[in-house]
Parts: structure tokens; C-alpha cells; sequence
């Protein structure tokens, strides 16, 4: 009986921060990874500021990260724009 509960556990945890990290993504860059936390963009903006129609997972490469979809973006509503203010070494 107390092995079932612990594998009970240990597979309600690992499905807890399975769901968890739903909300946090990371892009793989040459400078280093950019942590991306789709939660608090939500509560900061509306869906249809990053995702047109129904949302979706938006595919990042360099260009569009130093444009439209990031660094644009984080110029006019005051986010950060410095290289090392999103690239995490």
C-alpha cells in the first residue's frame, strides 16, 4: 500500500509541474536562451496583440523576435530591449 501511494505521488507531481510549465517556454538563441513567460504576457495583453485569429503556438526565429514579435513590441509598451535583458547565458 505505501508504494502505491508514493508512485500515486510522484505521478501527481510530475503531472503538477507538467502542467505548470505550460506558461513558460524558452528560445534557444546563440547568445543564449530567452525565457518566455506566456502567463504574465497574457495578463499584461490580450491574446490578439501576438496571436491573430485562434490562438497558437507563434514560432520564434532571430528576426522575428528583434521585430514585430518581441522587440517592437517591447519598445513601445516599455519592455526590455537590451541583449542581455532577455538572453540568459
Amino acid at each position: 500500500m505505501k508504494k502505491f501511494v508514493v508512485a500515486a505521488m510522484v505521478v501527481l507531481f510530475a503531472a503538477g509541474v507538467g502542467f505548470a510549465s505550460q506558461d513558460m517556454y524558452s528560445y534557444e538563441a546563440k547568445n543564449g536562451a530567452v525565457p518566455f513567460d506566456h502567463k504574465m504576457h497574457g495578463e499584461k495583453l490580450s491574446c490578439d496583440k501576438c496571436h491573430e485569429g485562434t490562438p497558437a503556438k507563434i514560432e520564434i526565429d532571430k528576426n522575428s523576435a528583434h521585430g514585430d514579435a518581441c522587440k517592437n513590441c517591447h519598445k513601445a509598451q516599455g519592455g526590455p530591449t537590451k541583449c542581455g535583458d532577455c538572453h540568459i547565458k
